[in-house]
């Protein structure tokens, strides 16, 4: 324990690629955590970093190191944590990965709201469309459309999610309006890109299935790249379809505002775009500090109480979906 600061800056230099960047975050000055860095190698007799002017690389020790003392730090905070829990403390740092439209649009207000009931709790939020390693990352929960394979985290079902091909009012007027998927090869298309590459397949259905007797139809429209916009990121292609740049698919709890002012509207309503429900994700094996465990169980109040607005907004055609939206999974 006499060098458990050392440790932390260590790991904290490895994760930021710099230990310039870590000795600010722990509040040392470069040279002190140099020095601090240099007590530790000498204390191992190994070094843990190739330095350069320029860049930071872990050694092959420095790397068997680093997964171990990420492991025992974690265990030290967790235990920590525990302790808090059995003071009923709801107090500390929580670290959110989110989506960029949802997290501006949304969750913001959200923390805002419970940060004015647990006054002691901070944030930090990260905004991205890809989906953080939680782990890594020391992230400690993440909100995501669908449910990732990956057995090392848990996802618990926050609430339906349909997604709805949009446009704006100007670009409708100007272009026309597609009725079925295969018009759509008439029209401007933008694509969303994912870490597996651009999501330009857009499968659509129709029709009630085996619960009503009618027969299901499905028309599958690929996208062609090279007349698209691409954006790995959901709030430009939103703004693109705000702008009357072409049709986008989109998250309803994205563009609910845009629909309710009119901003967007939907396009194709009888043609249903696949379902990817929201679910909060967590470490599996690590301690759910009261902190994490209090916000969580908010944020599903607050999810059930938004949903219905938006089921509303835009109604379910297909009641032999709807039961689905309802599961909840853990993985």
């Amino acid at each position: 324990m006499d060098n458990l600061g050392d440790v932390r800056l260590f790991v904290e230099a490895a994760r930021l690629g710099s230990l310039s960047a870590a000795g600010r975050k722990l509040a040392l000055t470069p040279a002190a955590a140099s020095a601090r860095l240099a007590r530790l190698e000498a204390e191992l007799r190994a070094r843990l970093f190739d330095r350069t002017t320029r860049q930071l690389r872990l050694t092959d020790e420095g790397r068997l190191y680093l997964t171990c003392s990420e492991h025992a730090l974690r265990s030290l905070d967790d235990a920590k944590a525990a302790l808090q829990e059995g003071q009923n403390a709801v107090r500390g740092k929580v670290r959110i990965s989110a989506t960029s439209d949802f997290g501006r649009n949304l969750l913001m207000t959200w923390l805002d709201e419970f940060h004015g009931r647990y006054p002691d709790v901070r944030f930090a939020l990260m905004l991205t469309d890809s989906l953080s390693n939680l782990v890594l990352e020391d992230i400690d929960l993440a909100i995501r459309f669908g449910t990732p394979q990956d057995s090392s985290l848990v996802a618990r079902w926050l609430a339906p999610n349909r997604r709805v091909l949009c446009a704006s009012p100007e670009y409708l007027a100007r272009c026309g309006e597609p009725r079925e998927p295969n018009d759509l090869a008439r029209f401007d298309c933008i694509v969303i890109g994912s870490a597996a590459g651009p999501v330009n397949e857009w499968r659509f259905t129709r029709g009630g299935g085996a619960q009503t007797g009618t027969h299901t139809e499905t028309q599958t429209y690929t996208v062609p790249l090279d007349g698209a916009l691409e954006s790995t990121d959901g709030e430009v292609a939103r703004q693109w379809a705000l702008c009357g740049y072409g049709l986008a698919v989109k998250s309803i709890w994205d563009v609910a505002d845009d629909l309710r002012a009119g901003r967007l509207k939907t396009v194709m309503p009888e043609w249903r775009y696949p379902d990817a429900p929201l679910h909060a994700l967590y470490h599996r094996n690590r301690f759910l500090a009261p902190r994490v465990r209090v916000l969580l169980d908010f944020l599903t109040e607050r999810f059930a109480q938004t949903s219905g607005e938006l089921e509303a907004l835009v109604p379910c055609t297909d009641p032999a979906v709807a039961p689905q939206s309802r599961r909840r999974k853990r993985i």
